[in-house]
């Protein structure tokens, strides 16, 4: 089974692509690979973050490697909390502020919607490739589930009676952004 680099320090993530991808690839964090230092993440979108983070993998230790970015978009907030998703509250990053942030600057206001977008960049022997997946749905009122992570327990996805957060991982993982970028990376990878 071939083993590739997933370019990231978070768990979380890591768990999530590795149940996508078990059947078909050995797929390792930053962690497994020696790797202990942060990649700056100082992109303009979140593509241009994904890509950073690949290539410097590929780059310093000469393996294949992906990397994500996720955003969270919301339409009343122009796109905000967008590229700056994870540290929106600022640093360090936190999740509950994050989400504290997000009601607040949509407190009475009745446009809900947005979407979550991921960003796939695999670097394979110097060429990048990119993939993407998007999930729309709404921001709700509160938070609900205990499941998940990040923005997960204030993201109802479209035709969803529940959060993300509420959702087990499995049927989360048929429908996430996520999940939708990393089947069209595994097109990608079975076409290659």
């Amino acid at each position: 089974m071939e083993t590739i680099v997933f370019a990231t320090h978070n768990q979380n993530k890591l768990n999530e692509i590795k149940s996508i991808l078990k059947e078909r690839f050995n797929v390792v964090g930053l962690t497994e690979i020696g790797c202990t230092e942060e990649i700056p993440e100082n992109g303009a979108t979140i593509a241009e973050n994904a890509a950073i983070r690949a290539r410097f993998v590929y780059e310093k230790y000469n393996l294949n490697c992906f990397a994500d970015d996720t955003g969270l978009e919301v339409d009343a907030l122009n796109g905000e909390p967008g590229v700056f998703s994870a540290r929106y509250a600022g640093e360090p990053t936190d999740s509950v502020k994050n989400m504290e942030k997000l009601l607040f600057k949509l407190k009475n206001n009745s446009n809900r919607k947005a979407r979550f977008r991921t960003v796939i960049v695999y670097v394979e022997n110097g060429i990048s490739t990119f993939s993407e997946g998007v999930v729309e749905g709404n921001i709700t009122e509160s938070k609900k589930g205990e499941k998940g992570f990040g923005y997960d327990p204030i993201f109802k996805p479209d035709g969803y009676k529940v959060t993300f957060a509420e959702m087990g991982s499995e049927e989360k993982n048929k429908i996430s952004h996520r999940a939708k970028a990393t089947q069209f990376f595994l097109q990608f990878l079975d076409n290659k």
